[in-house]
C-alpha cells in the first residue's frame, strides 16, 4: 500500500507535463551515453564537430536530459526551462543536418533536418503548451441532498 501511496503522490506531483519531460530527459541522457559508448558516423554533423568534437556534444545531450528530468518535478510554469533544455540539442543536430544539405556535403541532410524538427523539436513544442488539468473543488456541503 505504501508503494501505491508513494507512486500516486509522484503522480499528483507530476502534473499533466511532468511525465513526458521525465521521459524525454531521460531519452536524452541516454541518447549522449550512447554516442561517447560507440560514436556514430559523422556524416551530415560537419558543422557541429568545427566547434567541439563529439563526445563533447554528447554531453550536451547528457546534460540537456538530465535538466529536462530535473525540471519535470517543478510545478508547471517553472517548468518551462525543461522544455527549452529538452528542444536545445534536437535544434543543434537539425541545423548541422540542413546546413550540411544546403552547402552540399550530405544529400540527405534536408529529411533528417526535417524529422528532427517534427519529431523532435516540435513534438516538445507541443508539448509545453499543454496547459495543466484544473481541478474543480467541491464546495462545502455539495452534494448533500437537502432534507
Amino acid at each position: 500500500m505504501r508503494a501505491v501511496a508513494l507512486l500516486r503522490r509522484a503522480r499528483d506531483h507530476l502534473g499533466q507535463r511532468g511525465p513526458f519531460l521525465l521521459f524525454m530527459g531521460v531519452g536524452k541522457v541516454c541518447f549522449g551515453a550512447g554516442m561517447i559508448a560507440e560514436p556514430p558516423v559523422l556524416d551530415g554533423l560537419g558543422l557541429l564537430t568545427r566547434f567541439a568534437p563529439l563526445h563533447c556534444w554528447a554531453l550536451v545531450w547528457i546534460v540537456a536530459g538530465v535538466a529536462t528530468f530535473a525540471c519535470a518535478w517543478l510545478r508547471f510554469g517553472r517548468d518551462r526551462f525543461g522544455f527549452l533544455a529538452a528542444s536545445v540539442p534536437p535544434s543543434f543536430w537539425a541545423f548541422a543536418y540542413l546546413w550540411a544539405a544546403v552547402i552540399g556535403d550530405y544529400a540527405r541532410g534536408l529529411w533528417i533536418f526535417l524529422w528532427y524538427i517534427t519529431s523532435h523539436c516540435g513534438v516538445i513544442w507541443c508539448a509545453s503548451r499543454v496547459a495543466p488539468l484544473t481541478r474543480r473543488r467541491k464546495r462545502p456541503g455539495a452534494g448533500r441532498r437537502p432534507g
